[in-house]
């Protein structure tokens, strides 16, 4: 699966075997994003048009023909066509006035669909992390960059997946029909819309257009069967736009051939914004909820998939949820709080089965100090969290006299024997995802971007960046599997130097230059015996997990303070980038146990350490979860996070903190009900003393 790239067209059932060869990504054809800040959609509609004509003109083309195709959005004299050619953009116009309408009734094309949802600007509503707008949503321009012009064709893919997994499930229920390609398009479409994943216009259309296709194939393997089509029950959630099953369809029918301002309009139909209003924000922000869970579920289980880790019973539950969300059962509050619960548990065994692959392909991940300052020689920089993607790098670039180097949420590689084999994997470079304008600016040579966190580049750095997978950006070459553009670009450009080096040791100061990764659950068990024995004596007073993500806002600094704050008797463990508010503080050893106070357990992607080691101490001391000394801290950003945080409350956690806010899309009440039910709480991130005295209390 990890060989497709999903964000390329897929033949188109009839023409030949789906699993064929796929071509190179295309580069982005559209200009809307680029300028989605500055001018109106129609200011972008009529520069496209003029683009156009201008390239009819200069391939020789009468100018009555480009004044035609620029037609309605300028006129010809405005082109500089002359009077001559306004005749001919007036009947181009009356041609298209007098083209003859579908009878009522008649299946609708896309660009019928474009004419109910209208011209007008985009609208936006996003509200899917916690850098949201105001708190409550972005509805100009993403705070991630996300334009409305790309938010609008996620809301889409995500109606179109919804479809697409209602027919895989009933294709499975009904004849037994299983077809791996539709599952694992489903996982790296639900990973494309993840935060900070994909910018790139172009890909989503693609994706929306393989979505279809897949959907095509899919109902040939039911009719080759002898079962009929599904017959969806009508909802009015979705509003003007067809069930995700019939647009599919539909959209199939059409072979992709719609234009992206055409799909743009058709998603004003699909925005969360028509939900609120048939259902109330509550029950649409609860589906959002389980949405978003499954999002992150996805993720990870598309990073399972690229080592080789698959378990039908997940691919199963991802179908029927994505069914549900189609149904009326998903109107019912209690419903989708069950179903959400549901992803939690699905997505512990996804954790599982990454945290397994990632032991079985490269060991298990074992204390290791990892240089923060770069060595002389070319560069590679690696970032997001895919091991499998950088363990390909180094392979292809071993021995060609280039050095790689982690980034953020890949700092955790150096742990796992099967990569730090590697002599040329030196150390890791820069901070957090967030800080990427900065670090990958200062970084002279390759960037390979796995998964999030992306940001749009500035132009000084934007040819030394490649993407993969799901990720995608405007302007930014896409690989697949094969890095030697990536290599060809790091060999091409001049590498650390001593100065260089010097530089990045001065910028830090006073702060460590080096850090330890690699306590997973394996090496944090191994010492289980001395970590049980320090609690029972009182020599470990309370151990604390801030585990999650990082982000710019100031707030975050509460994560900071905490960690300067902890008594000496207490132990720090941490996950995902939100260590990097505390990885280079110094917290020594325990006293009289040799035990560090700071343990990193890895990734987000590594929540199921922290799991088992919960767990396993849980049954140490004879009690659950809850009844330990042990305070769960919950940096949250993005999909990821959510899918972590119903995993802990399928499991009966309570008492979780999460901060620095409450996600938008869950209204007061809704939050209620998880405060209630689990004692759910805002971090105070204006007085994290306060908030520690409270831990320290067990409340």
């Amino acid at each position: 699966a990890r060989c497709v790239d999903w964000g390329t067209r897929l033949p188109i059932p009839h023409s030949g075997p789906l699993l064929a060869p796929i071509d190179a990504p295309r580069r982005r054809t559209t200009p809307l994003p680029l300028l989605g800040r500055v001018f109106s959609p129609e200011r972008r509609m009529k520069g496209a048009a003029i683009k156009a004509a201008r390239a009819l003109l200069a391939a020789g083309r009468p100018p009555a023909a480009a004044a035609a195709t620029a037609s309605p959005w300028v006129s010809a004299t405005a082109l500089g066509f002359g009077e001559a050619a306004a005749p001919a953009a007036a009947a181009a116009a009356a041609v298209a006035a007098a083209r003859p309408r579908p009878a009522a009734g008649a299946a609708r094309g896309m660009s019928s669909f474009a004419a109910v949802a209208g011209n007008s600007k985009v609208k936006m509503l996003c509200m899917q992390c916690e850098q949201t707008a105001n708190g409550t949503g972005c509805t100009v321009v993403g705070n991630c960059g996300k334009t409305p012009e790309v938010a609008a064709l996620q809301d889409l893919l995500i109606h179109s997946l919804k479809g697409l997994g209602y027919l895989a499930h009933y294709a499975k229920e009904k004849a037994g029909i299983v077809d791996q390609q539709v599952y694992s398009f489903l996982l790296q479409g639900l990973f494309a819309t993840v935060t900070n994943v994909n910018f790139d216009d172009q890909r989503f259309k693609t994706y929306i257009d393989n979505s279809g296709l897949l959907h095509m194939k899919l109902s040939k393997q039911l009719a080759a069967a002898g079962i009929p089509p599904p017959e969806p029950t009508k909802v009015a959630f979705f509003g003007q736009i067809p069930h995700p099953l019939e647009f599919n369809q539909q959209h199939a029918a059409a072979e992709g051939v719609e234009t992206i301002m055409e799909l743009i309009a058709v998603s004003q139909l699909a925005s969360i914004r028509v939900r609120q209003e048939v259902l109330g924000a509550t029950t649409a922000g609860l589906q959002e909820l389980v949405m978003y869970g499954l999002k992150g579920m996805a993720a990870y289980a598309a990073h399972a998939e690229a080592l080789g880790a698959r378990d039908p019973k997940v691919f199963e539950f991802l179908c029927r949820s994505l069914a549900f969300l189609t149904s009326p059962e998903a109107t019912d509050v209690g419903n989708l709080l069950g179903m959400a619960l549901q992803v939690g548990e699905c997505n512990r065994r996804v954790m599982e089965m990454l945290s397994d692959a990632h032991a079985d392909t490269f060991g298990a991940p074992e204390p290791t100090e990892v240089d923060l300052v770069p060595v002389p020689g070319k560069a590679i920089l690696v970032t997001g969290h895919d091991m499998h993607d950088l363990h390909n790098l180094l392979q292809q670039t071993e021995g060609k006299g280039i050095n790689v180097y982690t980034h953020g949420e890949m700092m955790p590689a150096h742990g796992y024997p099967g990569l730090k084999k590697y002599a040329h994997l030196k150390g890791n470079y820069g901070g957090a995802w967030y800080h990427q304008k900065m670090d990958f600016a200062y970084f002279p040579g390759a960037i390979l971007a796995t998964t999030n966190c992306v940001l749009e580049p500035m132009s000084m750095y934007r040819r030394n960046l490649f993407t993969t997978n799901a990720t995608g950006l405007h302007n930014v070459q896409h690989v697949q599997q094969d890095y030697s553009a990536v290599v060809e670009r790091a060999l091409s450009m001049p590498g650390f130097d001593e100065r260089a080096c010097e530089r990045v040791r001065e910028r830090r100061g006073e702060a460590k230059t080096k850090v330890t990764v690699g306590f997973g659950h394996q090496a944090v068990l191994s010492v289980a015996g001395t970590v049980v024995d320090a609690v029972k004596t009182g020599k470990l007073r309370h151990i604390f997990l801030v585990g999650g993500c990082d982000g710019h806002e100031p707030q975050r600094d509460y994560y900071s303070k905490l960690g300067t704050h902890l008594p000496t008797d207490t132990m720090l463990l941490t996950l995902g980038c939100g260590k990097f508010r505390v990885y280079d503080q110094e917290f020594g050893t325990l006293a009289d146990t040799g035990l560090p106070r700071l343990l990193d357990m890895g990734q987000c992607n590594d929540a199921h350490s922290a799991l088992v080691v919960a767990m396993e101490l849980a049954k140490a001391f004879n009690t659950d979860v809850n009844g330990l000394p042990l305070s769960l801290d919950i940096s949250w950003f993005e999909q990821k996070a959510v899918a972590v945080l119903l995993t802990l409350l399928s499991l009966g956690v309570k008492n979780i903190r999460l901060g620095p806010a409450m996600p938008a899309f869950l209204t007061p009440e809704a939050v209620q009900v998880l405060v209630e039910k689990y004692n759910l709480k805002p971090a105070d991130t204006c007085n994290p003393e306060m908030d520690l005295k409270k831990m320290m209390a067990r409340k």
